[in-house]
């Protein structure tokens, strides 16, 4: 634990130093990976139509929340991809089955917010 304080730091240098690396983690995931930037142009059209849905502050949160976890759920998926590639290149049955969970748990994300945001919407219109 020592060795890892003396490379990242403590308090707000260690802070100031996991923001940056969160920063690296998410640039080179957008410039390497469509699936990411799909969801990010998602959030960023999603946060003023959030507002523009719905007044109650708790639903604003939760429907720009629903796409965060989204492309939470992305990156770690993306990331269970790429250290699979990196240990075993070469197509493995065990390989396909852990990248096609990693690829579920992103679909039953995507689901919920779906579900969120179509409520939100239809409340928001009149239909329900």
């Amino acid at each position: 634990m020592a060795e890892l304080e003396r490379r990242t730091g403590t308090g707000f240098v260690g802070m100031f130093r996991a923001a940056l690396n969160t920063r690296d983690g998410l640039l080179h995931a957008l410039k390497s990976e469509r699936a990411v930037r799909h969801e990010m142009s998602a959030l960023l059209v999603g946060i003023p139509l959030a507002f523009f849905l719905s007044k109650d502050a708790t639903r604003i949160a939760l429907l720009i929340g629903s796409i965060c976890a989204i492309l939470a759920v992305e990156l770690l998926n993306t990331a269970i991809e790429k250290v699979c590639d990196h240990v075993t290149p070469s197509l493995h049955p065990d390989v396909k089955h852990i990248k096609d969970m990693g690829s579920a748990a992103v679909f039953f994300a995507l689901v919920c917010a779906g579900l969120l945001w179509g409520v939100t919407a239809a409340q928001r219109f009149g239909w329900l």
